[in-house]
This record gives C-alpha cells, structure tokens and sequence, in this order.
C-alpha cells in the first residue's frame, strides 16, 4: 500500500490510498478518485513531506530523571573513590602541579583549587590537568 496526498482542481488536499502507483495511475485515468469535499475527479498528486524512517542507529533517546541521576551519583562515586588515593593541596594546586611536572618534586596524584589563568597557564606550559566533574568542598571548611 502507497499513501498519497491529493489535490483536486478546487485546491482541496486530501490523503489516499492505493495498492501502487500504477494503480493510482489507472484510477485517475478513468476518473474513479473525487475530492472528498467536493465530488471534483480533476485530481493530481500534492507535493509530500518525505516520509524518511530514522536509521536504527540514529534513533534519539532522552534519558529518565531517575537515569540522570543514576548517571551523576556514579560519576560522584566514582570520583570519591579517586580522591581517597589524592592529597589534596588547596590553593597550591597550580604550583604544585608545576613542580611536580618539572621533576622538582615527587609526582602523585593531587587535588586543589586553581583560578582559570592558573588552569589556562597549565595546560599552555603541557602540565597535565583536568577539572573534577563533582564540585569538592575543601577539608578546611568541613565541620
């Protein structure tokens, strides 16, 4: 079966159906399709919107809520877990990092604060660094 959008001469557009285009073609020939609305068989196909399917690996998926959330708190687990093995070093960061990255002290791995010019220098001077996803609050302010 074939679906097409019809109009007839007094600008009416309707939708049919037909089992091919060769039959569409015989029925318009011996005037066997009318207008809906006003009996007119002076019809013609009407320009169509294509019908494209999505391609089965293309399909958009929007998660849940619930698996936003799911998502975050792994990442925020995730993360803890990472920082057990981090010392964390404050607003040294950006120097640290750099002296660690120049030999002049032991490399392992940190956590701090660092301005955006900090973080911009870094990563201009090839120090490898990269922001933590979950904000952190420094241990100083615990209670």
């Amino acid at each position: 079966m074939i679906a097409f959008d019809l109009k007839c001469a007094g600008g009416h557009v309707f939708e049919a159906w037909f089992a091919s285009s060769t039959a569409y073609e015989e029925q318009r020939a011996g005037s066997l399709i009318a207008c809906p609305i006003c009996g007119d068989s002076d019809v013609a196909k009407a320009v169509m919107a294509p019908n494209v399917a999505a391609k089965g690996n293309r399909r958009e998926t929007r998660p849940t809520p619930e698996a936003v959330k799911a998502a975050l708190a792994a990442i925020a687990a995730e993360q803890a877990e990472a920082l057990k093995t981090s010392q964390w070093v404050g607003m040294a960061f950006a120097d640290k990092a750099r002296a660690m990255h120049l030999g002049d002290e032991p490399a392992g791995p940190i956590h701090g604060q660092a301005t955006p010019d900090q973080a911009k220098a870094l990563v201009e001077e090839g120090v490898p660094v990269a922001p933590l996803l979950v904000p952190v609050v420094p241990p100083e302010t615990l209670n």
